[in-house]
């Protein structure tokens, strides 16, 4: 009898404090996912699961507006589909300890300060499409979560960094699942991430604005950004995982391998 008064009080909590979830209609889905070819790739049964899976990340996420930005349905749905895509078959508590994403009309400024080695503050300003806090927000620009041009998908990149921060700070390294081996996804990227990093440098030095440095630039077959650091390796690999992955697959495959992995996706074979 106590046990099932207990289950009984248990099921009441959860009904009263988990959060609504609020089916996306299938006209509203439709619309917000009618340019992504991630999705639209997916089985009828896969389009279904996510469109479910990104009811529930709206059900548990806000997204709040900047500097005049208005929040629609559709905006809301498009930053779901694209964020909940790298979490299809991982599940949403991949997103879990953090609640807020905040959408800016355009590119947006930050600045930022640190004190060097010898005690000297700098204070630097740069123009961001996204960013990804640490147990905090994402922030992104609508006119770039909107561009469906080339094999770039700020969303895809920020949330991967959200996944990536799930043990601490974002460093190409997330926490790998059942079926992954740590010492080759480390090998695996690291060889494939120094590879490219010399490429890149080959082709930054050659002179500006000469025949070579473009043929040498136009031959990196990802954005050469990915060349900052293994964490901008690992999200703008995941970007190009999602929105072209046959040119990730014969790029890098060893990457393309890991990652179809750690997704539990393979895009290359989605129907």
């Amino acid at each position: 009898m106590n046990r099932v008064k207990k289950s009984k009080l248990g099921a009441r909590f959860l009904k009263f404090f988990s959060p609504t979830i609020t089916p996306i209609l299938p006209a509203l889905w439709a619309s917000a996912t009618a340019n992504y070819e991630f999705v639209q790739r997916l089985s009828l049964e896969d389009q279904a699961r996510l469109r479910h899976l990104a009811s529930t990340f709206l059900s548990r996420k806000t997204i709040s507006g900047a500097d005049g930005q208005t929040i629609t349905e559709l905006a809301r749905v498009q930053i779901a589909a694209q964020a909940c895509i790298l979490i299809l078959n991982l599940g949403i508590d991949y997103y879990d300890g953090w609640h807020e994403i905040i959408l800016y009309p355009a590119q947006f400024s930050t600045e930022r300060e640190y004190t060097d080695g010898a005690g000297v503050v700098h204070r630097t300003r740069s123009v961001l499409a996204g960013e990804a806090w640490l147990q905090g927000p994402v922030v992104l620009s609508y006119a770039d979560v909107t561009d469906t041009e080339g094999a770039h998908n700020v969303v895809i990149h920020e949330f991967a960094h959200k996944i990536d921060m799930l043990n601490g700070g974002a460093n190409g390294y997330p926490p790998l699942h059942k079926g992954l081996n740590r010492e080759q996804w480390k090998q695996t990227f690291l060889a494939t991430y120094l590879q490219f990093c010399e490429a890149v440098d080959k082709a930054e030095m050659l002179p500006r604005h000469h025949a070579q440095a473009y043929a040498a630039l136009d031959a990196i077959p990802i954005d050469p950004y990915a060349a900052e650091n293994p964490a901008e390796f690992f999200a703008v690999c995941s970007e190009v995982f999602f929105e072209a992955p046959e040119v990730l697959a014969q790029s890098f495959p060893a990457v393309f391998a890991q990652l179809a992995l750690f997704y539990k996706q393979n895009p290359t074979t989605s129907s």
